[in-house]
């Protein structure tokens, strides 16, 4: 083989090697991606079914009960609720009326999170929550 051969071929192992490793980088991000959903979009049958998603929203007064380890409240954006059922110990900035976000997986019509996380402060709400908010006439 000549040198320019040579060359060429490293070359062109090289763009396979780096074309590879990209896919292989997309790949990974796609199936670790979760994505925001509101109430709303839940209800309009928007949110994947048996994949994992967040949903967000302000928690109802007076929803909250537990049993236990065993939580269980109403999330709402305004316009639509969504029942959530959580095991394990809330943050302790989660209160009723406040804004929260919650991942886990729709099952009928309960979303059962595995994650559930408070704002911050009273000025922080995701920006999709936001949004929804204003749009459901609540803010």
């Amino acid at each position: 083989m000549k040198l320019r051969h040579k060359r060429l071929a490293l070359v062109g192992g090289v763009l396979v090697l780096l074309a590879v490793i990209g896919a292989l980088v997309v790949n990974a991000m796609r199936s670790n991606l979760v994505f925001f959903y509101t109430p709303t979009q839940v209800a309009a049958k928007e949110a994947p079914e048996g994949k994992s998603f967040r949903i967000g929203g302000l928690v109802v007064s007076g929803s909250l009960q537990r049993e236990g380890v065993l939580s269980s409240f109403v999330v709402t954006d305004g316009a639509q609720q969504i029942n959530v059922r959580y095991r394990g110990a809330l943050p302790d900035l989660f209160k009723e009326g406040k804004g929260v976000v919650a991942q886990g997986k729709l099952e009928g019509t309960t979303f059962m999170a595995r994650e559930v996380l408070a704002k911050h402060d009273e000025n922080y709400m995701p920006p999709e929550a936001a949004a929804a908010m204003k749009a459901g006439g609540k803010r």
